[in-house]
Protein backbone atom coordinates (compact mmCIF):
# COMPACT_ATOMS: atom_id res chain seq x y z
CA UNK A 1 0.00 0.00 0.00
CA UNK A 2 1.20 3.66 -1.05
CA UNK A 3 1.78 6.18 1.67
CA UNK A 4 -0.26 8.12 -0.13
CA UNK A 5 -3.57 5.65 -0.15
CA UNK A 6 -2.92 4.58 3.60
CA UNK A 7 -3.33 8.74 4.34
CA UNK A 8 -5.98 8.55 2.74
CA UNK A 9 -7.61 5.12 4.48
CA UNK A 10 -6.55 6.76 8.04
CA UNK A 11 -8.34 10.18 7.24
CA UNK A 12 -11.66 8.14 6.00
CA UNK A 13 -11.48 6.00 9.03
CA UNK A 14 -11.32 8.89 11.43
CA UNK A 15 -13.86 10.77 9.32
CA UNK A 16 -16.26 7.91 9.93
CA UNK A 17 -15.57 7.00 13.43
CA UNK A 18 -16.37 11.03 14.25
CA UNK A 19 -19.53 10.12 12.72
CA UNK A 20 -20.70 7.62 14.27
CA UNK A 21 -20.15 9.34 17.90
CA UNK A 22 -21.07 12.24 16.99
CA UNK A 23 -21.98 14.31 20.46
CA UNK A 24 -19.92 13.23 23.28
CA UNK A 25 -21.52 12.57 26.91
CA UNK A 26 -18.99 13.57 28.62
CA UNK A 27 -18.64 16.37 31.38
CA UNK A 28 -20.86 19.44 32.04
CA UNK A 29 -23.37 20.48 29.18
CA UNK A 30 -25.65 23.28 28.55
CA UNK A 31 -29.73 23.24 28.31
CA UNK A 32 -30.63 25.61 25.75
CA UNK A 33 -34.37 26.29 24.96
CA UNK A 34 -35.02 27.97 21.35
CA UNK A 35 -37.72 29.64 20.77
CA UNK A 36 -40.30 30.99 17.92
CA UNK A 37 -38.94 34.66 17.78
CA UNK A 38 -35.35 32.78 17.83
CA UNK A 39 -34.38 33.67 21.15
CA UNK A 40 -31.99 31.34 22.71
CA UNK A 41 -32.30 31.00 26.34
CA UNK A 42 -29.82 29.05 28.68
CA UNK A 43 -32.41 27.35 31.14
CA UNK A 44 -29.57 24.47 32.83
CA UNK A 45 -27.17 21.78 32.28
CA UNK A 46 -26.60 17.81 32.11
CA UNK A 47 -23.97 16.90 34.06
CA UNK A 48 -22.55 13.35 31.75
CA UNK A 49 -20.42 10.62 33.43
CA UNK A 50 -19.11 8.07 31.59
CA UNK A 51 -20.01 4.69 32.77
CA UNK A 52 -18.28 0.97 31.68
CA UNK A 53 -21.17 -0.35 30.18
CA UNK A 54 -20.81 2.11 27.36
CA UNK A 55 -23.34 4.27 28.63
CA UNK A 56 -23.06 7.76 30.62
CA UNK A 57 -25.06 8.58 33.68
CA UNK A 58 -26.24 11.86 33.48
CA UNK A 59 -27.76 14.42 35.87
CA UNK A 60 -29.95 17.68 35.18
CA UNK A 61 -30.55 20.46 36.68
CA UNK A 62 -32.52 23.75 35.59
CA UNK A 63 -31.61 27.23 36.88
CA UNK A 64 -33.95 28.61 39.35
CA UNK A 65 -32.20 31.98 37.99
CA UNK A 66 -33.71 31.54 34.67
CA UNK A 67 -37.05 29.53 35.42
CA UNK A 68 -39.50 31.47 37.23
CA UNK A 69 -42.21 29.69 39.92
CA UNK A 70 -45.69 29.74 39.21
CA UNK A 71 -48.07 28.20 41.33
CA UNK A 72 -50.56 26.49 39.45
CA UNK A 73 -53.20 23.94 40.70
CA UNK A 74 -51.57 23.73 44.15
CA UNK A 75 -48.56 22.85 42.92
CA UNK A 76 -44.94 25.01 42.03
CA UNK A 77 -44.01 24.54 38.94
CA UNK A 78 -40.47 26.56 37.36
CA UNK A 79 -41.57 28.37 34.21
CA UNK A 80 -39.76 29.71 31.28
CA UNK A 81 -41.19 33.29 30.85
CA UNK A 82 -42.31 35.38 28.18
CA UNK A 83 -43.85 34.50 25.03
CA UNK A 84 -47.39 33.19 23.84
CA UNK A 85 -47.37 30.10 25.87
CA UNK A 86 -45.99 29.65 29.58
CA UNK A 87 -43.69 26.33 29.60
CA UNK A 88 -43.20 24.92 32.95
CA UNK A 89 -40.41 22.05 33.76
CA UNK A 90 -42.43 19.30 35.15
CA UNK A 91 -39.64 16.45 37.26
CA UNK A 92 -40.12 12.88 36.63
CA UNK A 93 -41.33 11.52 39.62
CA UNK A 94 -40.12 7.88 39.90
CA UNK A 95 -36.79 6.19 40.10
CA UNK A 96 -35.13 6.11 36.79
CA UNK A 97 -31.39 4.61 35.22
CA UNK A 98 -30.40 8.49 34.30
CA UNK A 99 -28.21 6.57 31.57
CA UNK A 100 -27.90 8.07 28.24
CA UNK A 101 -25.86 7.49 24.95
CA UNK A 102 -26.29 8.06 21.07
CA UNK A 103 -28.58 5.28 20.67
CA UNK A 104 -30.28 5.99 24.31
CA UNK A 105 -31.69 9.00 25.07
CA UNK A 106 -35.16 7.77 26.51
CA UNK A 107 -34.63 8.86 30.07
CA UNK A 108 -32.86 12.00 29.01
CA UNK A 109 -36.05 12.86 27.33
CA UNK A 110 -38.15 11.54 30.28
CA UNK A 111 -35.90 14.03 32.05
CA UNK A 112 -37.09 17.03 30.72
CA UNK A 113 -40.14 16.94 30.53
CA UNK A 114 -42.92 20.41 30.27
CA UNK A 115 -46.13 21.46 29.88
CA UNK A 116 -47.70 24.28 27.94
CA UNK A 117 -50.53 27.07 28.67
CA UNK A 118 -51.84 29.97 27.85
CA UNK A 119 -50.94 32.34 30.59
CA UNK A 120 -54.58 33.59 31.13
CA UNK A 121 -55.59 30.32 31.79
CA UNK A 122 -55.82 29.10 35.27
CA UNK A 123 -53.78 25.92 36.71
CA UNK A 124 -51.48 23.57 35.36
CA UNK A 125 -52.67 22.03 31.91
CA UNK A 126 -50.77 18.59 32.37
CA UNK A 127 -52.37 16.98 29.58
CA UNK A 128 -50.50 19.48 27.39
CA UNK A 129 -47.76 18.08 28.15
CA UNK A 130 -44.32 18.12 25.94
CA UNK A 131 -41.77 15.79 25.82
CA UNK A 132 -38.22 16.51 23.50
CA UNK A 133 -37.38 13.87 20.73
CA UNK A 134 -33.18 14.07 21.01
CA UNK A 135 -31.60 13.32 17.81
CA UNK A 136 -27.74 13.03 18.24
CA UNK A 137 -25.43 15.81 15.94
CA UNK A 138 -21.78 16.21 15.75
CA UNK A 139 -21.97 18.71 18.38
CA UNK A 140 -25.33 18.59 20.01
CA UNK A 141 -28.49 16.59 21.35
CA UNK A 142 -31.45 18.09 19.27
CA UNK A 143 -34.86 18.01 20.83
CA UNK A 144 -38.06 18.12 18.82
CA UNK A 145 -41.19 18.81 20.79
CA UNK A 146 -44.18 15.88 21.23
CA UNK A 147 -47.06 16.37 22.66
CA UNK A 148 -48.24 13.85 25.53
CA UNK A 149 -50.62 13.55 28.45
CA UNK A 150 -48.92 14.13 31.30
CA UNK A 151 -51.23 12.98 33.99
CA UNK A 152 -50.33 9.66 33.15
CA UNK A 153 -47.24 10.15 35.98
CA UNK A 154 -50.25 10.50 38.13
CA UNK A 155 -49.67 6.41 38.76
CA UNK A 156 -46.31 5.08 39.13
CA UNK A 157 -45.42 2.90 36.01
CA UNK A 158 -45.31 -1.22 36.51
CA UNK A 159 -41.68 -1.33 35.23
CA UNK A 160 -39.26 1.20 36.62
CA UNK A 161 -36.50 0.60 34.34
CA UNK A 162 -38.84 1.09 31.15
CA UNK A 163 -39.84 4.73 29.95
CA UNK A 164 -43.30 5.21 30.14
CA UNK A 165 -43.65 7.28 27.21
CA UNK A 166 -42.64 5.67 23.81
CA UNK A 167 -43.22 6.29 20.44
CA UNK A 168 -46.72 5.18 20.10
CA UNK A 169 -47.22 7.45 23.47
CA UNK A 170 -46.76 10.68 21.39
CA UNK A 171 -47.60 12.83 19.04
CA UNK A 172 -46.21 15.55 16.47
CA UNK A 173 -46.79 19.10 17.34
CA UNK A 174 -47.51 20.59 13.73
CA UNK A 175 -44.33 22.98 13.04
CA UNK A 176 -44.48 26.18 14.76
CA UNK A 177 -47.44 25.34 16.91
CA UNK A 178 -45.14 25.76 19.94
CA UNK A 179 -43.30 28.53 21.61
CA UNK A 180 -40.71 26.64 22.85
CA UNK A 181 -39.64 25.03 19.30
CA UNK A 182 -36.91 23.18 20.17
CA UNK A 183 -34.64 22.06 23.29
CA UNK A 184 -30.60 21.18 22.79
CA UNK A 185 -28.03 20.29 24.60
CA UNK A 186 -24.81 21.76 23.78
Amino acid sequence: MTRARAAGLVLALAGSAGAAWGFDFRGERPVIAVTADGQRTRIGAVAFTPQPSGLAHFRVRLDPRVLQDHFLSMREFKCLPGGPEITCAVPYPYEQPSVAGPSSLDWLEHSLLFFFKQPRDYGAKLWNGVIFRFTVTADALVGEPQAIDLNRLGVPPERLDVPPYGPADRDAFAPGARWLTQLRIE
